[in-house]
């Protein structure tokens, strides 16, 4: 054996010597890089941080920012733009947009420099007699959608107090009172969960004094063409849109809006905000958006949202969802996702409860209260069911915890062969893991308790108290089990915590329905393809295709993929015919009947190549099918709560 060791260190030693020439430079590390950047204590900030912004630039969409920060005396001034972000679950701060930083005192510029471990904070030198420091700069949002999401337009603004602000360093951002100002265009009205110091001055407002934590969770919207609709006594629907007919909510989709609030208050039994805004922006310029706040949500959809409601089916399953954040995820977060400041790198591996159980409860909701029907909401299971069902191949090497990673890892970016890679899982087989969850509660305690029961439990306690209680897996555990006795840890180490090849759809085979595919599509998918501009083909040929031809999804291992077919690629001919959506689905029935390939003509950068599709299957589109008599588990949990 040790004749082996020293042979070993020969080969180790003669093998370093072949790969790093003996007269190369070899520079050794010396000191640890440390950054100079005080840490977040839980104590008071000594002063109130003024804010200033000015959004009248809409058109160029240039927001000017001014501050005002007490100091204590002379030093190093560390100044932070925030880069962890609530919600985003990533370092999603828009430094890359901030320009003109300006910093003085007593009128007078003062030295600045950028750290240079972390690029987000700004060291600024203080000198004797400086009381306040001025800060100044300004957010140059995107006019190209290629630049980023668009805020600003002739007709309205999306605006984000964490791109529009800093705070000092040091302190619990829950700890440092702030007081902004805000100046917009003439005739705009803003809408946010913020409330106005006394009267507001023509097109400019001073809200109350907040945290720079309650300010950085409080948007805004602004817009000339706005409708405040009363949802409950504490919460509206504030919607700005791009033009007055857009406005024209009917009364039984205001009655379904305010079934939410309903529903949900009978579902957690408590609430957890003084009073709460969606905001909604309704436009086909400004950027969409969902995400959620303590108080309010930001929630942006493209035209049509109550002018072609059916149309608009996929988008309205959008204010159930945030709406349910602010429980799950606000009130309630994994632990290690809680930070006390925005610099503080976020943890994400409680996001199959944060996102998987909201994305749950938004089609739950949506149905309950009459957002969706509830053939909608079958139907939009089903597509879901499908997805992580059939075409999610990445589960046989990668577990859903793991994915909770994929907003830090990714960025998300689009991804080439998303159904090997597997992206952000956690939310919509959370969905199916909490619909399994449901069933066998429902069915262990004989249809006396369900999940319900663990959301009252879980999110419902502390009526009014809009702070934030972390949590952890021995919580969720410990909870599910006070409802119903079962071996939680087991099932959830399984279908989390494990490699899961097989799909979690015991919540809709054991629930009184099977997940079958169909020649015809649902409404579900019509509103899916016909909002997305694409053909689904996922289940059939293994792919989707946009009206374009462009090729936007090929399945891991599926007919399209045996034929190297790839994003980005461009199908242009089908069967001797130009393409077209219509030309590719007779096709694919065509040779289902006659036992013929299809053949594509592909184009791939210059070269084209043509492709014979041997696939004989048909038209695919995912459905359920109730297999039960009578009621079911899955008909019990979308019927709403008398």
């Amino acid at each position: 054996m040790r004749l082996f060791a020293l042979a070993c260190l020969l080969f180790a030693s003669t093998a370093t010597a072949q790969i790093t020439p003996p007269t190369n430079s070899r520079p050794v590390a010396a000191t640890p890089k440390v950054e100079r950047i005080p840490v977040a204590r839980d104590i008071p900030y000594p002063g109130t941080v003024e804010i200033s912004l000015d959004t009248t630039d809409n058109i160029r969409g240039i927001f000017r920012v001014r501050q005002r920060v007490p100091v204590t005396g002379p030093g190093d001034l560390v100044m932070l733009f925030p880069e962890w972000i609530p919600g985003n679950h990533k370092a999603a701060g828009e430094l890359l947009k901030v320009a003109g930083i300006r910093f003085s005192g007593n009128g007078q510029p003062l030295r600045w420099r950028r750290d240079p471990l972390n690029v987000f904070a700004f060291h600024v030198d203080v000198p004797a007699g400086v009381q306040t420091v001025d800060v100044e700069f300004q957010h140059i949002s995107a006019t190209a959608s290629a630049q980023g999401r668009i805020v600003s337009t002739p007709e309205m603004q999306s605006i984000r107090w964490w791109s529009a602000s800093m705070y000092p360093a040091g302190y619990y951002v829950r700890n440092i009172p702030v007081r902004a100002t805000v100046t917009m265009p003439p005739g705009w009205t803003v809408a946010t969960a913020l409330r106005p110091s006394g009267q507001a001055a023509s097109n400019r407002i001073t809200f109350d004094p907040v945290s720079y934590q309650t300010l950085i969770d409080s948007p805004m919207i602004a817009g000339r063409n706005y409708r405040r609709i009363p949802l409950a006594a504490n919460v509206n629907l504030e919607v700005i849109a791009d033009t007055q007919a857009e406005l024209a909510a009917t009364p039984a989709q205001i009655a379904a809006h305010r079934s939410l609030v309903e529903q949900s208050r009978k579902l957690y039994g408590a609430e957890h905000f003084d009073h709460y805004d969606f905001l909604l922006t309704i436009s086909d310029t400004l950027g969409g958006a969902g995400l959620e706040h303590h108080r309010s949500s930001e929630n942006g959809v493209e035209r049509g949202y109550f002018t072609d409601w059916e149309g608009a089916l996929t988008d309205r399953d959008l204010l159930p969802h945030e709406y349910a954040h602010s429980w799950n995820g606000k009130f309630r977060l994994g632990a290690d996702l809680w930070t006390p400041d925005y610099r503080t790198p976020m943890e994400n591996s409680m996001l199959w409860v944060y996102e998987g159980q909201t994305q749950f409860y938004g089609f739950v909701l949506a149905a309950r209260s009459g957002l969706w029907s509830k053939q909608d909401t079958l139907d939009a299971l089903a597509s879901t069911a499908a997805a992580y069902g059939q075409a999610t191949p990445g589960r046989q090497w990668r577990s859903l915890v793991d994915t909770t990673n994929d907003p830090i890892i990714a960025n998300r970016a689009p991804q080439a062969w998303r159904s090997w890679q597997r992206s952000e899982d956690y939310y919509s087989e959370g969905l199916l893991i909490w619909l399994d969850v449901d069933r066998i509660i429902r069915q262990q305690s004989r249809g006396r308790r369900s999940l319900d029961d663990f959301a009252r439990a879980f999110f419902g306690m502390r009526h009014g108290d809009w702070g934030e209680l972390p949590y952890d897996l021995g919580e969720i555990v410990a909870t599910l089990n006070r409802v119903q006795p079962y071996d939680w840890a087991g099932y959830l180490n399984a279908r989390v915590y494990s490699i899961a090849p097989q799909p979690p759809l015991e919540g809709i085979t054991q629930g009184g329905y099977r997940l079958v595919y169909r020649e015809q599509p649902t409404n579900w998918t019509k509103s899916l393809q016909s909002g997305g501009k694409f053909a689904d083909l996922t289940y059939s040929i293994g792919a989707s295709i946009g009206n374009d031809g462009k090729i936007r999804s090929v399945l891991w291992d599926s007919p399209a993929f045996q034929q190297r077919l790839a994003i980005g690629q461009e199908i242009t001919a089908v069967n001797g015919q130009a393409f077209s959506p219509d030309a590719l689905r007779q096709a694919i029935t065509a040779a289902k009947q006659a036992r013929r390939p299809i053949v594509l003509l592909v184009k791939t950068g210059d070269q084209f190549r043509t492709v014979n599709l041997a696939y004989y299957g048909g038209l695919r589109y995912p459905a359920l099918e109730k297999v039960a008599r009578g009621p079911t588990t899955l008909d019990a949990l979308l019927a709403p709560r008398r």
